[in-house]
Formats: C-alpha cells, sequence, structure tokens
C-alpha cells in the first residue's frame, strides 16, 4: 500500500509570523551596519567637501592608519585602563552585593548606610578626586577609588532592590517551613535578585570604563604607564587629531564589547528559568 505524504504547509498567518522574525533577525544586524558606514563615508565627504585640514578633523583612514601605527602606544594604554575598569568592578561587585545582603538583613543597617551610598552617587567625581588626591598617595589607587565610586551604586541599589522583590507567598512558605535565614537568603532570596544583579552590572560595567577615563582626565596622569585618557589629552596639547580619534574609537569599542560581555553572561545565567531571557512567544 502507497501511503501518499503531502507537504507541510504553513499557514497565512504562520507563514508571515516567520517571514518577520527573519527578517527582524537580518535587520538586527544589517541595519547598525549600513548606518555606520553611510555616517563613516559622510564623515570622509564632509571632511573632502570642506578641505578641513588633519588636524581639526582627520578623514576616516588617516584615523585607522594612525590606529595600526601607534598600536604599540595606543593599545599599552588601553591595558591600564583596561585594568582599573575591571578592577573597579570587581571591587563594585564585591562591595555593592555584600552590603546589599547587609541591608536586607537588617533594616537598622540600611537606613544607617544607604543614604551614605547615595551621597556618593549624586556628588560628581570630579568634586571628590581633590580630597582623594590629598589623602591617597599611590596614582593607581586614586583612579581605582574614582572609578569605584562610579560603579558602586548601581550594583547596590539593583541588588537592593532584587532581594526585597520576593515573593510574599514564597517567603510565607520558607518561614512556615522553618527555613533558617541563611537558607532563605540562599535559596530564596539571591536566585529572586539575580536579574536584578545582571542588570545593575550592565550598567556598572560601562560606568567603570567612563569612571576610569573621567579619573585619568582629572588625575592628569602622564608617561608611558597612564591609560587612553592622558594620550587623548596629549594628542589635545599636540593637535594631533588623528590619535585622538583613534583613542576616543578605541575607548567606545571597549564600552560596547564590554556591554555585549556582561549581556551575553546575564543572558547565559537566565535563558533556562528567567522570562527575560526565555523565547517569547507570539
Amino acid at each position: 500500500m502507497v501511503i501518499e505524504t503531502l507537504p507541510a504547509r504553513l499557514d497565512p498567518e504562520e507563514a508571515k509570523r516567520v517571514r518577520q522574525e527573519r527578517l527582524e533577525r537580518i535587520g538586527s544586524w544589517l541595519l547598525p551596519l549600513l548606518i555606520m558606514l553611510f555616517a563613516i563615508w559622510l564623515w570622509d565627504r564632509i571632511c573632502v567637501w570642506n578641505e578641513i585640514p588633519r588636524y581639526i578633523l582627520p578623514r576616516p583612514h588617516v584615523v585607522a592608519q594612525t590606529l595600526y601605527t601607534d598600536a604599540a602606544l595606543l593599545f599599552g594604554s588601553l591595558l591600564v585602563t583596561l585594568k582599573i575598569t575591571f578592577l573597579s568592578l570587581l571591587l563594585a561587585v564585591i562591595g555593592g552585593v555584600g552590603l546589599a545582603v547587609l541591608f536586607t538583613q537588617s533594616k537598622w543597617v540600611e537606613m544607617s548606610f544607604f543614604p551614605f551610598a547615595i551621597v556618593l552617587q549624586v556628588t560628581p567625581i570630579v568634586a571628590i578626586f581633590p580630597l582623594i588626591n590629598i589623602y591617597v598617595d599611590n596614582q593607581t589607587a586614586k583612579l581605582l577609588l574614582c572609578s569605584w565610586i562610579v560603579a558602586f551604586f548601581p550594583i547596590l541599589s539593583n541588588t537592593t532592590l532584587g532581594l526585597n522583590s520576593v515573593d510574599r507567598n514564597l517567603r510565607d512558605l520558607f518561614r512556615l517551613n522553618g527555613a533558617t535565614r541563611w537558607q532563605k537568603l540562599r535559596h530564596l532570596r539571591l536566585p529572586a535578585a539575580m536579574p536584578y544583579f545582571l542588570g545593575g552590572l550592565k550598567i556598572a560595567g560601562g560606568l567603570s570604563l567612563i569612571g576610569a577615563v573621567v579619573a585619568e582626565f582629572v588625575a592628569g596622569s602622564s608617561g608611558q604607564s597612564s591609560g587612553l585618557a592622558s594620550r587623548i589629552i596629549e594628542a589635545g596639547y599636540r593637535l594631533n587629531a588623528p590619535r585622538l580619534f583613534a583613542a576616543l574609537i578605541l575607548i567606545s569599542l571597549t564600552g560596547i564589547l564590554i556591554f555585549l560581555v556582561l549581556s551575553l553572561v546575564s543572558h547565559l545565567l537566565l535563558r533556562r528559568w528567567h522570562e527575560s531571557a526565555l523565547k517569547q512567544e507570539r
């Protein structure tokens, strides 16, 4: 007996949905790429049409050439900036999460110390740095402290919010079953706070880079062991616009890379259980 198999066909609505998803996947990377290429082309044309000298606005290929010829100097400075960035982010994670746990364990601790965290957040780092410059002798410690102050608050506030956002029914269930404070923290509060913490981490990652660069600007550090901000200041004094633009591009690309890496970490940690990372059904 011959069994005829009919080709599986999608209904019009399903086919439209599949096409829409395919277009969105392609457009998510194609459109930004096209706009970026157009912006680079327009930048180049503006320089040519207006005959702008390279010490004011260099053409894109001049910046790319400078990025290649000065790679040793620029990437060496990038490593210095990255060291400050990641160390400050690590300290912000340790301090922010640790203090957030203390806040959730004792309302008295939260009421006592949270206002000081807000003061650090709302006070401009350029206003705090003169005090840091007086009391801290080590140049690296100065930069690290400035960057940490900028990155600390998002992790503290987001993690505290997450730890306090546990479902009341689940809290009552743990209490009825005689769970200890440590068990409630480990099995209930910390998993509930994970999406909030990761959201704060993505914010703090970019802020730690910004803090490191701003701290270098304020500190005015110079020399072979200085970061990218010092290269920008030096290039500005010497009217070396190609190097200045090359350093700016390195900072921007580094910030984008940090955000993408932290977004990937967040997705990998949440993809199996949290609504924000699960694939949405349409």
